[in-house]
């Protein structure tokens, strides 16, 4: 099962290594509602596990940083097994379908917009010649923190002494590459992906009171041009062998014989794709 997970990847993994309060300095208005203030995961956060992660989210006229899990939960699903099979792959969305597909379960969380606080993602890169994919830490340049678009949901469950709680579950918004993130995610069934980065403006904007469902279709439409992004090669990102220098995971690691991005026939073979 895992294998099969691998090959149908996107954006699964991500980094909070930055200092969650930034979040309530650029958010000043949001209502500090979590549970735990220690945040997750640190220098890397696989969304396999579904772990407690801090968002934010527009809820009514409030903007609420608290935990959600981390891939949407289809509540839909009765057969707990299927219903599991069918959450990791809910931790992110293609925002294409929220709006065009009008049956998808993406359409009808398409209200409950929120943030997802990152330091930055990885993705690999496949290199013709080269047995095991490359490993890259994508971030923003001159930002310490970004806010990546997201949908959630709240639905009740009985908790453990047979009380009603609350759960909250999200995923992130994806889009078309751009030039860097093509050239970085390109191989396999959802090559030439990219989380749907946003400027600071369009953050703020995409949690706002002033927001409506006629704008959403210019804020999936926005391609954050490549400029805006870094990104350099790191040791690994989900194996289990330490770093030899004991540096965080996303910290730069170097590949010798690399070819420069963009020059390897792998990745522009696909770009007409977009």
């Amino acid at each position: 099962m895992i294998s099969f997970l691998f090959r149908r990847q996107l954006c699964y993994d991500i980094s909070l290594h930055s200092d969650i309060e930034l979040t309530k300095e650029i958010f000043p208005k949001v209502k500090d509602q979590r549970v735990s203030l220690i945040p997750p995961g640190g220098d890397h956060v696989l969304s396999f596990g579904f772990p407690e992660y801090p968002i934010i989210s527009r809820q009514g006229s409030e903007l609420i940083l608290s935990e959600m899990e981390w891939s949407v939960d289809p509540v839909y699903e009765k057969d707990p097994v299927e219903r599991k099979k069918k959450r990791i792959r809910m931790a992110d969305m293609r925002s294409e379908r929220v709006l065009e597909d009008k049956r998808s379960f993406w359409y009808k969380l398409r209200t409950n917009r929120c943030l997802i606080p990152v330091s930055g993602t990885y993705e690999h890169r496949a290199i013709q010649g080269w047995a095991q994919k490359v490993p890259y830490y994508i971030w923003p340049k001159d930002r310490k923190i970004q806010f990546l678009p997201g949908l959630y949901q709240l639905f009740e469950s009985i908790g453990p002494a047979g009380e009603k709680i609350q759960i909250g579950s999200f995923g992130m918004l994806t889009r078309s590459a751009n030039e860097l993130m093509a050239s970085i995610h390109n191989d396999g069934e959802f090559r030439h992906r990219m989380p749907l980065f946003l400027t600071p403006e369009l953050e703020q904007f995409w949690v706002s009171e002033d927001f409506s469902e006629d704008d959403m279709q210019a804020v999936f439409d926005y391609c954050l041009p490549s400029e805006l992004l870094d990104a350099h090669t790191v040791f690994s990102v989900r194996g289990k062998k330490p770093r030899p220098d004991g540096k965080p995971k996303f910290e730069f690691w170097k590949y010798e014989n690399l070819q420069p991005l963009g020059n390897d026939h792998s990745t522009t073979s696909h770009l007409n794709l977009f």
